[in-house]
């Protein structure tokens, strides 16, 4: 892939084959994940007469999604139990809404990649979406192989972590490049 790049309106990219299916497989395995967590969302009469969705008051135990999906409240050890169940209020009330924006930036970088390779070409909110699905790749990636800011830039190549490693870089790279555009 060359640097995103301006032309009138557009914002475009050429992908090779190769990286436009590396980016349509790390995008429908954390849309993978992401319908686990939804699916461990509690039936809620409540929320079923009313629309108003709620989601787990728990977090998810996946380390990929406990990065992704935050507590919205960390309670300070002194807190003690009385501060317990707002933080589950706060993720019963707000996860679902940030796990359909996350499934949403997901689903349209999932649209707009050509399956084949090619030229990607975007307008400024598609962007801003490819931003934020860049972004939850590199964390869900970042959690799994453990990068931490004193991680070297390169790992052994006999490391299980060497090859993603690269993709975290690429996908960082990206997202600078698509960054720097915008």
């Amino acid at each position: 892939m060359k640097h995103w790049r301006r032309k009138g309106e557009r914002i475009l990219a050429k992908l090779d084959r190769h990286e436009a299916a590396l980016l349509r497989t790390l995008v429908e395995q954390l849309t993978e994940l992401f319908a686990e967590r939804e699916s461990e969302t509690p039936q809620d009469e409540l929320a079923e007469l009313t629309g108003i969705r709620t989601g787990p008051a728990t977090a998810p135990r996946d380390p990929v999604l406990s990065r992704l999906l935050p507590d919205f409240h960390r309670m300070d050890t002194a807190e003690g139990a009385e501060y317990a169940d707002s933080a589950a209020a706060l993720r019963s009330l707000h996860e679902p809404e940030l796990l359909a924006a996350k499934q949403g930036v997901a689903a349209t970088l999932l649209e707009t990649v050509p399956a084949d390779g090619g030229t990607v070409s975007l307008d400024e909110e598609t962007a801003s979406s490819w931003l934020s699905a860049l972004n939850d790749l590199r964390l869900a990636l970042g959690s799994m192989i453990g990068v931490t800011e004193d991680m070297p830039e390169q790992l052994p190549s006999d490391d299980p972590r060497a090859a993603q490693l690269a993709v975290y870089h690429w996908l960082t790279w990206m997202q600078d490049s698509l960054l720097r555009v915008l």
